[in-house]
């Protein structure tokens, strides 16, 4: 089973590109300090990594 990776937006994306903005919002983050679990992909890795800067991300582990 894949890991869960829990992504919180900690910076402010005022002064960012529109393209960031918009990453931020495909991975579910609409207001600061907000965590969204997904699971962890290369497409999702991939959109971590474009805004890596303005997120902090953390490994989930499985309990059970």
């Amino acid at each position: 089973m894949p890991a869960k990776l829990r992504v919180t937006w900690i910076k402010s994306d005022s002064g960012q590109k529109q393209d960031m903005r918009k990453t931020l919002a495909s991975l579910g983050l609409h207001r600061m300090n907000q965590s969204v679990v997904h699971e962890d992909s290369l497409s999702v890795r991939g959109m971590i990594n474009k805004v890596r800067h303005l997120v902090k991300v953390e490994v989930e582990s499985e309990a059970g």
